[in-house]
């Protein structure tokens, strides 16, 4: 399927992602690419977030792509978890942190998003793309998401959070894999 018929949803993670991270570059570059705002970044809800997320789905004119980073994986997840699956293509989840990994679990997060997490496949086709080295979850722990949520897994490597500051600004190699995710369906 080609980007043009889609809609590319983009859900960042908390304190959403800044003007150099590649969601911010990918919605400037892709036409039908758009960032899912959320009213509170840095104190997320998961009922809200969900349900904004549930809100953009409803709105879309095209089918979905849903493009969750860290903890917008987890908000994307749920949201397919609960809504029709007709309107929802493939996700695209990058670096979902580990609940129970000590550096998570630093940060003052709703817990709703570990009890509300799916806990069976998310039946679209989707893939999970992790880091070897990410300080939020081990690469094992991407392995039983991916296999639990019943998504493909794609290794980049020692690449930390895939995130700006791990010099994942534009990355390219995430949008060659988009593109091999977007030529199955």
């Amino acid at each position: 399927m080609r980007i043009s018929d889609l809609e590319l949803l983009l859900v960042p993670g908390l304190d959403g992602s800044g003007p150099d991270h590649w969601q911010r570059r990918w919605e400037q570059k892709l036409p039908t690419a758009r960032v899912i705002e959320q009213a509170d970044w840095s104190n997320p809800r998961h009922e809200d977030w969900v349900a904004t997320i549930k809100r953009e789905i409803a709105q879309a004119t095209r089918p979905v792509v849903l493009i969750g980073h860290s903890l917008g994986a987890y908000a994307a997840a749920a949201a397919i978890d609960e809504t029709t699956r007709g309107k929802i293509a493939a996700a695209f989840l990058v670096a979902p942190p580990d609940p129970g990994n000590p550096a998570v679990r630093s940060f003052t997060i709703d817990p709703a998003f570990k009890e509300k997490a799916p806990q069976a496949a998310l039946q679209v086709p989707g893939v999970i793309v992790a880091s070897r080295n990410d300080a939020l979850a081990d690469f094992s722990f991407a392995e039983r998401l991916a296999l639990l949520w019943g998504l493909d897994l794609a290794d980049a490597g020692d690449a930390g959070h895939i995130n700006a500051e791990s010099g994942h600004g534009p990355w390219p190699e995430g949008l060659m894999r988009l593109a091999g995710l977007l030529s199955k369906i």
